[in-house]
C-alpha cells in the first residue's frame, strides 16, 4: 500500500450521498445500487473491487455524472448535482473529471498529441496552447518520442499511457478510472497501476478506480468492495466472509 494521504490534503473533491439505481427488465425490478455512499479526498487512491455485476460501473458512471441514479446526489468541487441540465453535467464533466476506460477510445485519426489535446481544444482553448499542455502531460507519462505516431501505431500499455494523459490535461480534481489495466497483461498492467500511483504523487490527482485486480488494488490509499449493490469497506468486507467461512 502507498502512503497514507496527509491530513491537509483530505479535502473532499468527489462525494455521493445514498445513491440508488433501478432498472425494469421484463417487468422485474433490478436493484443495482442499493443506498451507496462515497467520498473521494484530494490527492487520494480509492479502489472499488467487487464481482461482475455488482453495480462498480454503474457507481462510476454515475460519479462521472455519465448516468442519473433513481435516487441520491453526487456532489463535486462542493456543488450538488442532482437536476441539472446535461450542458451543465457536461461543463463540470470536462472541468472537473478524467476518465480513463478499460479499451483506450483514443480516435484513430489523430495523433496522439492531439488526442491529449482534444479536451483542451472542446474547451476553446487555442490548438498552440492545448498542444504545449499535451506534450508536457505525455512527457509525464514517458510518451513524449512518441507523441506524433497514430493509436494504430502504438502498443497497448503505450494507447492506455494516452488516455491517462488525456484524461489530466484538463488538471481535473479526480480522474475516474473504469478497468484501466483490464485490457493489459500482467507486466504492462502493473506498470499501468504504478504510472498511477506516481502520477497521483506527483501532481496530486485523485483517482477512484475500479478493477477486478485485487493485487493491484491494495496499491491504492483505500479499497472498497462492491456487494451486491452495497458499497463496503473492504477490510470489513473479507473479515466477515473469513468469520464466515
Amino acid at each position: 500500500m502507498i502512503n497514507p494521504v496527509s491530513k491537509a490534503a483530505q479535502s473532499t473533491v468527489l462525494s455521493a450521498q445514498d445513491l440508488v439505481k433501478t432498472y425494469e427488465e421484463g417487468g422485474d425490478r433490478v436493484d443495482v445500487l442499493r443506498g451507496v455512499s462515497i467520498e473521494v479526498h484530494a490527492a487520494e487512491i480509492v479502489a472499488i473491487v467487487g464481482a461482475s455485476g455488482s453495480g462498480k460501473s454503474t457507481l462510476l458512471h454515475i460519479l462521472g455524472l455519465l448516468d442519473s441514479p433513481t435516487s441520491g446526489e453526487v456532489v463535486i468541487d462542493h456543488s450538488t448535482c442532482t437536476g441539472l441540465s446535461e450542458a451543465k453535467r457536461s461543463q463540470i464533466r470536462n472541468r472537473h473529471l478524467g476518465f480513463v476506460y478499460q479499451f483506450h477510445h483514443l480516435l484513430p485519426e489523430f495523433t496522439a498529441l492531439d488526442n491529449v489535446a482534444m479536451p483542451l481544444i472542446v474547451r476553446r482553448v487555442s490548438r498552440s496552447e492545448a498542444r504545449k499542455a499535451a506534450h508536457e502531460l505525455l512527457k509525464q507519462v514517458g510518451l513524449e518520442a512518441r507523441e506524433r505516431h497514430f493509436p494504430g501505431q502504438l502498443s497497448g500499455g503505450e494507447r492506455q499511457r494516452v488516455a491517462l494523459a488525456r484524461a489530466l490535461v484538463t488538471q481535473p480534481a479526480c480522474v475516474l478510472a473504469d478497468e484501466p489495466t483490464g485490457n493489459l497483461d500482467r507486466q504492462t498492467a502493473k506498470a499501468m497501476f504504478d504510472l498511477l500511483v506516481r502520477i497521483n504523487r506527483e501532481l496530486g490527482t485523485a483517482f477512484a478506480i475500479v478493477t477486478h485486480d485485487i493485487e493491484l488494488a491494495a496499491l491504492a490509499h483505500r479499497q472498497l468492495y462492491m456487494d451486491n449493490g452495497v458499497l463496503v469497506d473492504a477490510l470489513e468486507y473479507r473479515a466477515k466472509h473469513s468469520h464466515v467461512n
